[in-house]
């Protein structure tokens, strides 16, 4: 053997057209990376906060490749949004992106919009119709809410997925597909399949990434810049002069629990940018909302302490007040307090001994 030689490698260059657009990807990424450092923005998605980075950062690493994603969370959490950034910064950005919801079409519906069909393949096809597939061929597709598709569909689908074809109803030709495949669902997944609307089958496949968004009460620190986002948005939607909430308005948001996520707060804001005569949005802009009620219970949960107050004072009170917010549950203080359950009860001796050495 000859050692002079080296191992063979292959040096084949890339494809022009490839590293053209790896390099038109990373400006775009780098696009977003300034955005989100200067504006709190991400594309369309709105925030600044660790949950919504650990998300960016997954569609940054995902788009470029051409693997399966499920997306889950909460309903009103922007699913949709996310599935368009992946695809917005993918190589398939300038082919379609088709959306379908399957839990608002009708079951007897459901596969014509899927796979299409010819004239004539059922009462009332007057003429042939492609389906969501070949609409977004080359591109991606998103298939919303898909625990909710009928069980027979979903085994088909599968076919479609791992064939790359597919056939019309009253047709017998197969028709070759590419589509980057994503799907979303506001249900645990896992649950789903134990539940048998969903295939285990069909999770497997869809679920080769899997990007979950929290919920906004998970990530309050983002609602003030969301907010205002949606103020300037709805306000040049509907011409009104509204432009910024007070900081009493964005008190009471804070404090809301906001079970519709961002969907609810974008109706919120849409009512009072309607109905706000000046600049500056206030809290009774908010009166379809139980404000009221509101402010009762975060009374109750708030303490009021005197500037000056020893700092060990201060966390006398907020553990007594907090043992006593959760009827003694010290398991359940210590989560919230965010300290050990050992700490705390070295806590509580401590103030025992003080109260006995003071009563004596």
């Amino acid at each position: 053997m000859d050692s002079s030689r080296s191992p063979k490698t292959d040096d084949t260059p890339a494809p022009p057209a490839l590293l053209e657009e790896l390099s038109e990807t990373k400006r775009e990424n780098e696009l977003l990376r300034r955005q989100l450092q200067d504006r709190g923005t991400f594309g369309a998605l709105i925030g600044k906060s660790e949950p919504m980075r650990k998300v960016y950062s997954l569609i940054e690493q995902v788009a470029s490749s051409t693997a399966s994603v499920l997306i889950t969370g909460e309903s009103g959490t922007g699913k949709e949004l996310v599935a368009r950034s992946i695809h917005g910064l993918s190589p398939r950005k300038d082919a379609p992106f088709v959306a379908i919801n399957c839990s608002a079409i009708p079951e007897t519906l459901m596969e014509s919009e899927l796979f299409g069909h010819e004239k004539g393949a059922f009462t009332g096809a007057a003429s042939r119709r492609q389906g969501c597939f070949e609409l977004a061929n080359t591109g991606t597709l998103l298939l919303d809410e898909i625990a909710e598709m009928p069980a027979l569909l979903q085994s088909k689908l599968l076919r479609v997925i791992e064939e790359r074809s597919l056939r019309r109803l009253g047709s017998n030709k197969e028709l070759a597909v590419d589509v980057r495949m994503l799907a979303a669902t506001n249900l645990d997944p896992e649950e789903a399949v134990r539940a048998g609307t969903l295939r285990g089958d069909l999770l497997y496949r869809l679920n080769v990434i899997r990007i979950h968004l929290p919920p906004l009460k998970d990530r309050k620190e983002d609602l003030p810049l969301l907010a205002q986002h949606l103020v300037t948005q709805l306000a040049e939607k509907h011409k009104r002069p509204a432009r910024f909430l007070s900081a009493a308005a964005i008190d009471v948001l804070q404090f809301h629990a906001w079970p519709g996520n961002v969907r609810e707060l974008r109706n919120v804001i849409e009512r009072a940018v309607v109905i706000c005569s000046g600049e500056q949005i206030e809290r009774h802009h908010f009166a379809p909302y139980p404000i009221e009620q509101r402010e009762r219970l975060r009374n109750e949960d708030t303490i009021t302490l005197p500037v000056g107050m020893p700092l060990e004072e201060v966390e006398r009170q907020m553990i007594l007040r907090t043992l006593a917010k959760t009827n003694s549950n010290k398991t359940r203080a210590a989560e919230l307090l965010g300290i050990s359950l050992k700490t705390l009860h070295n806590k509580l001796n401590l103030y025992r001994e003080r109260q006995q050495i003071d009563s004596d």
